[in-house]
């Protein structure tokens, strides 16, 4: 099997989040929901309020 390739934008910053069990579990249903990954539904959520505070 060869190695997946490398994207043109590659992922080289990593970031540890706590969460309460409300936050975990409104993630999980998410994820769930959207048919994406933890970490794919915090990057939208990011780009979301960037696009706020964008238009302010």
């Amino acid at each position: 099997m060869s190695p997946r390739p490398k994207s043109d934008k590659s992922k080289r910053h990593r970031f540890e989040l706590q969460l309460d069990d409300e936050m975990e579990n409104m993630l999980n249903e998410c994820s769930e929901k959207l048919d994406t990954t933890k970490t794919e539904v915090i990057n939208k959520g990011i780009r979301m309020v960037k696009s706020e505070l964008d238009k302010k």
